[in-house]
This record gives structure tokens, C-alpha cells and sequence, in this order.
């Protein structure tokens, strides 16, 4: 038989315990989605290292602002630049060049997805080279103002190159507007202001409520720190306690709550936090005797769970522990001291991967098609993989690892496409004893291929046919002649099995 499944998983992570510094934890995490069988077309070659990547990382929630007063979004939106093919791309434009001329190439602009949007409104990113060759730069001075009636926005992001060039624009996740950060106890009503389990927050800190005293919690080189500037997304997972005792981490999935245990990761590199219990703070008292769920932006404390009265905190640009003073007359509450304070915020961050050829340089990128879901019909000698998403074109064809499939559009949010056989992807039916798995992405008519987080999957299961084990225990053969006969069943079954299976789709969050 033959088994084929669409998945969308995380891998499993450790955990270590940090000193008064931090120590590292690196952890792999892959964005992976599987599948199964038949049509493809042409082959497209095209190597991983002339890739190109924008990630946009920004807050799930912004304060409006009143009057004269401009409330900045915190964090600030930032913007990542990655991949080799920058550089081939400039290759092709300017001939050989350094990383510092891609800098000074590079120009990028953003503001809020709004037709009003004046000049003057549109931030101008300043990039900077970082330690692992990406570019940085984020919008420290966007705004909503109450002017701006909507109850939600996203931010778009221009870039040029050497400010003539557009390589397109790209668009932030929805970002909810809020007056202020809500003190009452979140309902289901209001899910989308709670923090739920697995979900990526930000932390800052910011003392004596000053702007310019404001701190993010980040990761730099496997360590944690205190930035002025960059901020990390965390993915922040309920752990069960109690069954963890028994053995390992084991990771719930609801709303998170004052009283609960996280644990806290870095969605980029996986360096882990121990496992914290995360308290409520209302003037600078940690309030250990609240049970409510945690929302956006409000203050709060962590406390490691193995020492107790001891809290995560930032002292100048290091990240310590704090022991904190045992309070005699109230033990529901603990008194903190600046670092020890906490504000969360949900936060979103969005990739955008892409390989041009030198046909495409001078054509924009956008619009940015995205797979948000895929669903499998049919099987027997056809299978078709319908590909649920948004800024699909008649323009798009689905890619296979390097093969082209017969696809229809159906409408700008969905496409169909004919499931290629798996000898496509081997050079021997032998090969196909083992599992099969290719990267799925969309190419355009001028050869741009977006790259996607899924992949698909064919898993063969191998079993003999009883006729054919009767006839093979009930016969000599020669050693040769009788393993090849032997091979050419067994070979025989598994195709037979690619091309009659059903499929099935398992998705996960």
C-alpha cells in the first residue's frame, strides 16, 4: 500500500538552564508540508543559492494615536534582507560587487497600506550590514493616527534597487488597532487580543514609561540581550507541567495564562529559555494569585520555575537573573524592581522567498502570491492538488521540486494542478523503495519561482502480492534470473500502488 500525507510541522527542541548570563540552546525548526501522485511538463533548474528573501517582522496590535501625540508602533516593523541571489542579481546589473555596494543599492521604503498615505507618512529604511550577512533596518517612526477611521492595517514594503529599479512590494500581516492595552479580563469574544500557546511574541522593557529607555528582548549570536534597537520573535509554548515531570517538555496548545508554565524560543536560531511561570504586574508588584489570560501589551514578570523568587531581567544590555526580596505581610505579591517588568505583544513574521533568472531582473516581483492551504482529489491514475492562497495569476504554474505541472487557475485565491507521477523525481524505479520528497513552489511565465514553506511526499509501503510469494516459494531459480524476476514484481507492485492509492491530507498547525 501506498501512503500519502500533506503535514505542516514543527521539530522538537531542548532546553537549558541559564546562569545570571545566558547560555546557548540551538535547535532546528522546519516548516515542512507533505503529499502524493500524475503530469508534469518541462524541467526548471534552479539552484537554492540564488534565492532571494525579505522577512517582515511586526506587532499583531498598534495603538492609535490622538491629537498631536504620535505613538510609535513598538516594536518597530523591521525588515530582513538574505540570500545570495542579491548578489547574482547585481551580478548581471553592475558586474562584480561587494556586500557594501548591495547596501548602498538597496532602498526600501515603508508605510501603512492606505491610497491616503502622503510622502510624508512613508518611512525611508537605512540598512545595515549584519554579522551573518543580511541587511537590517527598521521603521522607528510609523504611526496610526485617529484620523485613520480603520480597525485594521497592514504595512507595505517598496523596495528598489539604487532608488530606479522596483523589485516589488510586499505586505505585512493584518495588524489590529487598539486605543490602549485593555486591563479587563479577556473573553473569547476578544480572542484575538489574548496570547495563545505556540504562538511568536515580542518583550520590551521600558523604564520609567520613557520611549528613549526602551529595550527589547533579543538574540545575538546564541545569547540573549538587551537591544536598543533589534528585537527577537519568540515562540512562546505552554508547557505542561505536570506531565513534563515524567519526562521531557510536553507542549499544550490554548490560551496562555497568568499562573502558567512557558517556555520561551527564538524562532530563528531555537535558543530556548528554561521554563518560566509568567505573573501578572501592576505597579511593579508581581501578582501571583491571578489566573486570567495574558493580552497584548500587557506588563508582566517571569519567574523561573526551578529557583524560586528569581525573574528574568534586563540589567543595561545583558539579561540577568533577578532575585527578588520575599514580601512577609502579602505572599500573593512581589515586589520588583525596573528590569524585572515585562510588556507583551503578539507579533508576526512574514517571509518572502524568491529566485529570479536574468529574464525577470527588470520585471517587479510583486504581486507576492501565498499558499495559505492545500487540499488533494482524487487518485487512481490522477490526482489533482488544489492550492488555496491569495495574488494568484493565469500567469502561475505549480513546481514540483524542478518540474512544471499541468495547472489551471481557478480564481485569484485558488489553483489546480495535476499530480506528477513519482518517476519524475528518480532515475530508477529502485529508488522508489524510499520515501520521496519535493519542495513545492510557483513559477511565472518569465521563470520567477516563489518559494513556499511546503513540500510534497510520496511514502511507499512495500508488500509483495501473495501470488507472487506462492510462486517464489514453490519454484528454484537460478540466483541471478530468480532475484531479478523477484525485483521486476516487486517493482511491478509499487508502481501499481503509486497510481491506485487514494490520498489523504492531514494538516497541522
Amino acid at each position: 500500500m501506498l501512503i500519502f500525507s500533506l503535514t505542516h510541522h514543527l521539530s522538537d527542541h531542548k532546553t537549558v538552564c541559564l546562569s545570571s548570563s545566558s547560555d546557548r540552546l540551538m535547535c532546528q525548526f522546519q516548516t515542512v508540508c507533505t503529499a502524493s501522485p500524475p503530469g508534469a511538463t518541462r524541467e526548471v533548474r534552479r539552484e537554492a543559492h540564488t534565492d532571494q528573501s525579505v522577512t517582515i517582522l511586526h506587532a499583531k496590535v498598534a495603538q492609535k494615536s490622538y491629537g498631536n501625540e504620535k505613538r510609535f508602533f513598538c516594536p518597530p516593523p523591521c525588515v530582513y534582507i538574505s540570500g545570495r541571489g542579491w548578489r547574482v542579481m547585481q551580478d548581471h546589473l553592475k558586474g562584480k560587487i561587494t556586500i557594501i555596494v548591495i547596501i548602498k543599492l538597496i532602498c526600501g521604503y515603508m508605510c501603512l497600506d492606505s491610497s491616503s498615505q502622503s510622502q510624508a507618512d512613508t518611512f525611508k529604511l537605512v540598512f545595515d550590514e549584519q554579522p551573518n550577512s543580511r541587511l537590517f533596518a527598521c521603521a522607528k517612526s510609523l504611526f496610526i493616527s485617529d484620523q485613520d477611521k480603520r480597525k485594521h492595517f497592514c504595512l507595505l514594503l517598496q523596495l528598489f534597487l539604487g532608488n530606479r529599479q522596483e523589485v516589488g512590494s510586499f505586505q505585512s500581516r493584518m495588524i489590529k488597532v487598539i486605543s490602549k492595552p485593555s486591563q479587563k479580563r479577556q473573553s473569547m469574544k476578544n480572542a484575538d487580543l489574548c496570547i495563545s500557546s505556540c504562538s511568536r511574541v515580542a518583550l520590551f522593557n521600558r523604564l520609567r514609561s520613557q520611549t528613549v529607555s526602551t529595550r527589547y528582548l533579543s538574540v545575538d549570536r546564541g545569547a540573549f540581550i538587551a537591544s536598543a534597537r533589534q528585537w527577537t520573535a519568540f515562540t512562546i509554548t505552554m508547557v505542561d507541567d505536570h506531565r513534563a515531570a515524567q519526562g521531557g517538555i510536553v507542549l499544550s496548545e490554548a490560551f496562555i495564562c497568568y499562573g502558567s508554565v512557558v517556555q520561551l524560543v527564538c524562532t530563528e536560531s531555537g535558543v530556548a529559555l528554561p521554563p518560566m511561570v509568567i505573573w501578572k504586574v501592576n505597579k511593579q508588584h508581581a501578582i501571583l494569585d491571578v489566573d486570567e489570560p495574558v493580552s497584548q501589551l500587557h506588563k508582566c514578570a517571569f519567574q523561573f520555575r526551578d529557583n524560586p523568587n528569581t525573574y528574568l531581567c534586563l540589567s543595561n544590555d545583558s539579561i540577568i537573573q533577578y532575585q527578588a526580596p520575599s514580601n512577609i505581610r502579602d505572599s500573593s505579591r512581589v515586589v520588583l524592581n525596573d528590569g524585572s517588568c515585562w510588556t507583551i505583544i503578539g507579533v508576526e513574521v512574514v517571509d518572502f522567498t524568491f529566485s529570479q533568472g536574468v529574464a525577470c531582473i527588470q520585471t517587479p516581483v510583486s504581486p507576492f502570491p501565498v499558499i495559505t492551504g492545500l487540499e488533494v482529489n482524487g487518485g487512481g491514475h490522477v490526482a489533482m492538488l488544489e492550492i488555496h492562497g491569495e495574488n494568484f495569476s493565469p500567469h502561475l504554474k505549480v513546481l514540483f521540486g524542478n518540474s512544471e505541472a499541468e495547472t489551471m487557475f481557478k480564481s485569484p485565491k485558488s489553483l489546480l494542478c495535476v499530480v506528477p507521477d513519482v518517476s519524475v523525481f528518480s532515475d530508477g524505479w529502485r529508488c522508489l523503495r524510499r520515501i520521496v520528497t519535493v519542495p513545492l513552489s510557483l513559477i511565472r511565465t518569465d521563470s520567477l519561482i516563489y518559494r513556499t514553506s511546503y513540500s510534497f511526499t510520496f511514502t511507499p509501503e512495500l508488500h509483495l502480492p501473495l501470488p507472487a510469494r506462492g510462486a517464489a516459494g514453490g519454484r528454484e531459480r537460478g540466483a541471478d534470473g530468480g532475484q531479478e524476476d523477484d525485483e521486476d514484481i516487486l517493482l511491478e507492485t509499487i508502481h501499481q500502488e503509486f497510481t491506485r492509492a487514494n490520498f489523504h491530507l492531514f494538516m497541522q498547525s
